[in-house]
């Protein structure tokens, strides 16, 4: 083997395929030696695939019987919703993924989906060692989730994360995992994209995209380099079908990294905030301003306050760059922001009045400015069973909501309760109670308190404005 710019390469695989090529197809060669005909992935599966495991989540789900007289609404009216043979039983319901191992001491990393709303999570190792887990964080932005198993018999195989950054179109890469749940597996390709941002809705969505077969099971596994570090965690595939059609995608490592280091004690990741927001620069932003070519991100507003303000970011500027990384869109701003650690000191490039600028930005996390006074409501009144919350960009960074936005936000509903048979959901902002203004959960419950037969409630959904009129 040699090593070309930092990159492992097998030089007898390309010597094969170049002799072949040079050959041409009217004149097919033996392969020149028996190394030619043995070049082989297995060292490199060997250290790798130990750190990789099975995830098996459970769920204990209730389940109506199967007679349908007792699902017939007349009958459940009189009988009730428990009665007979339509009550519901409990059911297990399983679910399959895999993990990667990254800490001897029992860290491991797979996707949220894998184990969403689990009761009980196992964890197999390659060598059949079985493991319960429990959940460290959950994070919706990033679909990351960090399990901890005690390995009591010492520490555990693991596999190294590499710099995401390092990667390019065309590099080598192995998917490890448990597709279809028939146990570990490896497949080989290459990495096809970089920078994938509309896979998923998250701000957070920048992943890589492999041709290497990627098969439900697989989410939550690992791609892996030829230097044997983990480049990033299998998440999704594009398929018509459910099967591999060569387009899978991944977490990038250096995203993996930052969610592990930015775990709380209370089981929250924290990030840092730039506290601006902006949009992609079209071509004819780009040629109103300036510049060659549409690239960067257009900022529309900076938060009072927040590092982008403090570093001198205007509005109107275009960020380019971060840390000499360009920047195409806001996904790509937020994720460049969101893979530093918090205090760094970042090097921003910008496009400001037909020349670029230099700015330093101190990363700091986003601020609870007002705090979130998080309050449950009762009474006689629209919103009685909600828990409610001021929002901040702390709060509105937890919940993936708009940093900028104000008001009171839902948090959770009791079921059974007022608000929720009314129809409000978590994630609602309540912005207006009959006309009076809602900026925080004190003027909420003042305007509650003043007793009405019919409530005008506004609020905003999914960025949608909604009004509700509901009578007492």
């Amino acid at each position: 083997m040699v090593r070309i710019a930092g990159r492992t390469v097998f030089a007898a695989l390309w010597g094969v395929l170049f002799t072949a090529l040079a050959a041409g197809a009217a004149e097919k060669q033996l392969p020149p030696s028996r190394d030619a005909v043995t070049v082989s992935f297995a060292p490199l599966v060997k250290k790798a695939a130990p750190a990789v495991v099975n995830i098996y989540a459970r769920k204990i789900v209730r389940q109506r019987g199967s007679m349908p007289l007792f699902d017939d609404p007349f009958f459940r009216r009189f009988f009730g919703e428990e009665f007979g043979l339509g009550m519901p039983r409990p059911q297990l319901q399983n679910s399959l993924g895999s993990g990667v191992i990254v800490r001897a001491s029992g860290l491991i990393v797979t996707n949220k989906h894998v184990i969403e709303g689990a009761d009980q999570i196992n964890v197999v190792l390659a060598d059949r060692r079985e493991f319960a887990a429990r959940i460290v964080v959950s994070d919706d932005r990033t679909d990351l989730t960090v399990l901890q198993v005690d390995a009591a018999d010492g520490p555990l195989p693991v596999l190294e994360l590499g710099d995401s950054d390092d990667i390019e179109v065309g590099d080598l890469v192995l998917a490890i995992g448990n597709p279809f749940g028939v146990g570990q597996t490896v497949t080989s390709g290459i990495v096809s994209a970089l920078a994938r941002t509309r896979v998923t809705p998250s701000d957070l969505n920048f992943f890589i995209q492999t041709d290497a077969a990627i098969n439900p099971g697989n989410s939550g596994g690992a791609l892996v380099t030829m230097n044997g570090k983990l480049i990033g965690v299998n998440t999704a595939i594009y398929s018509k079908s459910g099967g591999s059609l060569g387009i899978g995608f991944a977490i990038p490592s250096n995203m993996v990294r930052a969610v592990i280091n930015g775990i709380t004690k209370d089981g929250k990741v924290v990030r840092p905030w730039l506290g601006a927001v902006g949009q992609g620069v079209t071509q004819d932003i780009a040629t109103s301003l300036g510049l060659k070519r549409p690239t960067g991100v257009l900022i529309n507003h900076v938060y009072k306050g927040s590092a982008a303000d403090m570093a001198g970011l205007r509005v109107g500027d275009v960020v380019l760059a971060i840390n000499g990384h360009e920047v195409d869109d806001p996904k790509a701003l937020s994720f460049r922001i969101a893979t530093l650690p918090i205090g760094d000191t970042v090097a921003l490039r910008v496009w400001r009045r037909s020349g670029t600028a230099a700015l330093k930005l101190v990363l700091a996390p986003a601020p609870e400015n007002p705090p979130r006074d998080v309050t449950g409501l009762d009474g006689r009144h629209p919103l009685a069973g909600a828990t409610v919350a001021n929002l901040s960009p702390a709060l509105a960074e937890e919940q993936g909501l708009d940093p900028f936005a104000k008001g009171v936000i839902i948090l959770d509903l009791q079921r059974g309760s007022s608000a929720s048979r009314l129809g409000f959901r978590a994630g609602d902002v309540v912005r207006a109670i009959n006309g009076a203004e809602v900026a925080t959960v004190v003027d909420l419950k003042a305007a509650l308190m003043r007793g009405t037969d019919r409530w005008q409630v506004n609020i905003d959904r999914g960025g949608e404005s909604m009004k509700l009129i509901i009578n007492g």
